[in-house]
């Protein structure tokens, strides 16, 4: 069987005008596989393409600049009473837009000031629960020698319903905002531990880290430069869903009476007091209800596209 040779094409063959000479610019040599992709960038391109996201951003910011602004601005007292009767249970007016309560108190103002007390308390829990869980997350997932010991306080801590230790914590201590945020860091420290060990571990056997280790790098450099930081955008959106968790169980405190004292204004307190006269009165239940559903259906839809746009995989 005869092979068939193929003639290649030789340079000499093939047309001049197919070739244009690139001319030289220095400039222009600099930027030779360079990338001006950004991270950050990227993730807010990603999450606020969603028209949905934008809106509840908007209405959000609005609503946390009109709970920090109006209590500087107004001159009612959410807390003054009323001795005339005929300013007592008052249906919404442009007076009252919430109407008033069963003593002549204005829920317009008692559920702005209510709203700032929930969410500076939802705030401080999220800083701390989140701060505290990153921590010893961090050091758990990496020294392998505490795992006897914080699987011990896990089981300890998770397996008793949390409930019964924000009733005996809001027991034992006087009711106040510190005593809230002792109860919910303490019942929530442990879980955010747990979940940030989880993802510590996978980038701890990274090779950059391994090679970190073998380099003798402290541990400390390691974890506050190599594994932490990739954490952020996790952090991030941990923080956004711990905030309407914690207004709900304020709320449920409140609910069940070992709350924060009963004449500060929170959302908890109002819907507590609005529930035993809604059969009579339903708009001092519904007004602060509606405030508190708008913010805790946000914050999870916030933190739950935060968490989407912060991987990579959808960025485009």
């Amino acid at each position: 069987m005869e092979s068939i040779n193929v003639k290649t094409p030789q340079p000499c063959d093939l047309p001049q005008e197919l070739f244009t000479r690139a001319e030289f610019h220095e400039e222009l040599s600099e930027e030779t596989g360079f990338s001006n992709y950004s991270y950050w960038r990227s993730t807010l391109r990603t999450f606020f393409k969603s028209n949905v996201v934008k809106v509840i951003v908007v209405l959000l910011l609005l609503l946390v600049s009109y709970t920090i602004i109006y209590p500087m601005v107004t001159d009612r007292d959410p807390y003054a009473v009323s001795l005339s009767a005929r300013e007592w249970n008052l249906p919404p007016s442009a007076e009252h837009p919430f109407g008033t309560d069963g003593v002549g108190r204005d829920i317009w103002a008692r559920v702005w000031f209510g709203t700032r007390t929930s969410l500076l308390l939802s705030i401080a829990v999220a800083i701390f629960q989140v701060g505290i869980g990153v921590i010893v997350g961090a050091l758990w997932g990496f020294y392998r020698k505490l795992d006897t010991l914080m699987f011990a306080i896990y089981n300890t801590l998770t397996n008793v319903p949390s409930t019964i230790y924000l009733v005996l914590i809001a027991y034992i201590m006087k009711p106040s905002i510190f005593t809230i945020i002792i109860a919910l860091v303490s019942t929530g420290w442990i879980s955010e531990a747990r979940w940030f060990r989880s993802r510590i571990l996978a980038l701890r056997e990274a090779d950059y880290n391994v090679a970190s280790i073998c380099l003798k790098t402290p541990p400390k450099r390691i974890i506050s430069r190599n594994v932490v930081p990739y954490l952020v955008s996790l952090i991030i959106m941990d923080a956004a869903l711990t905030i309407p968790s914690s207004i709900g169980s304020e709320v449920f405190l409140s609910f069940i009476g070992v709350g924060l004292p009963a004449d500060l204004c929170t959302l908890g307190n109002l819907v507590n007091q609005g529930r035993s006269a809604f059969l009579v009165y339903p708009y001092q239940m519904i007004c602060p209800t509606l405030i508190l559903c708008f913010i805790t259906i946000s914050f999870y839809i916030i933190g739950n596209k935060f968490a989407d746009a912060s991987d990579p995989r959808n960025h485009v």
